[in-house]
């Protein structure tokens, strides 16, 4: 049996790691290379890297700053933001990072996915799907939440898979920031949708939440920001939590 993962997320804005709730009313949350290192060392077993404002801003992610959080780290570490290209990720990579996280390029150029795909390993791409509910439809969205698409969650998602994506960062909108729990009947849809792993993301609050988006959600991993950066959550008990209830961890 695979084990499920915990994995921290640091979002970034202007160099700095920052939280909010349904993608706004942004927080300072630290240092990402503080945390980093933190997650790295209490048992994280990834750790995702979003430069939330690149697309908008159209630059590219931090290299820099994906260079500092890299030497500090032993554990897989996905980058997300402005990345358009195979250069974009090459140079990610050479950066120390082990997988990027492709959005709204993917959407706009769904060729890239396949392209990314051929040249680096399906292990290394991960496609980030920001989507909310919109009359009864999961809609998704491109640009840290600000542009709905008419593309559905679960046939982009197939799309995705198809094209030879590795995993699947599904975030849900409306449960974004809300400490309300993950969207586990969406979860537990797309897993039957598509065969690749799923991250969930969007709603933790407390342990329960994550033993429900495993048990209830079927997701392969649970990505989380807030309860873990102010420290509501301690990664070490989390893992002791699920591995009482007989969810696979690694401790």
């Amino acid at each position: 049996m695979l084990t499920k993962r915990i994995i921290p997320c640091l979002d970034i804005k202007n160099g700095r790691t920052v939280k909010g709730v349904n993608f706004l009313d942004l927080k300072d949350a630290g240092d990402p290379v503080e945390l980093a290192e933190k997650y790295s060392k209490t048992g994280a077993d990834e750790l995702v890297f979003l430069d939330i404002s690149a697309t908008e801003e159209r630059r590219k992610t931090l290299a820099n700053l994906v260079r500092d959080v890299a030497k500090k780290i032993n554990i897989p570490f996905t980058v997300g933001g402005g990345i358009s290209s195979i250069q974009d990720v090459a140079v990610l990579l050479q950066n120390g990072a082990d997988k990027v996280s492709i959005n709204s390029s993917a959407v706009k150029r769904p060729e890239l996915i396949n392209e990314l795909a051929t040249k680096f390993g399906s292990q290394c791409v991960v496609v980030a799907i920001d989507a909310k509910k919109v009359n009864d439809k999961w809609v998704v969205h491109l640009v840290g939440g600000k542009e709905p698409t008419t593309l559905d969650l679960f046939e982009w998602s197939k799309e995705v898979e198809e094209r030879g994506a590795g995993e699947i960062l599904f975030t849900s909108m409306d449960h974004d920031g809300t400490k309300n729990g993950f969207a586990n009947d969406a979860l537990s849809q797309l897993s039957e949708w598509v065969n690749i792993p799923i991250i969930a993301s969007g709603g933790a609050g407390n342990s329960q939440h994550f033993a429900d988006v495993f048990i209830q959600g079927k997701a392969d991993a649970a990505l989380a920001a807030s309860v873990f950066h102010f420290q509501e959550i301690e990664i070490p008990n989390l893992k002791y939590f699920l591995n009482d209830k007989g969810i696979a961890i690694r401790i």
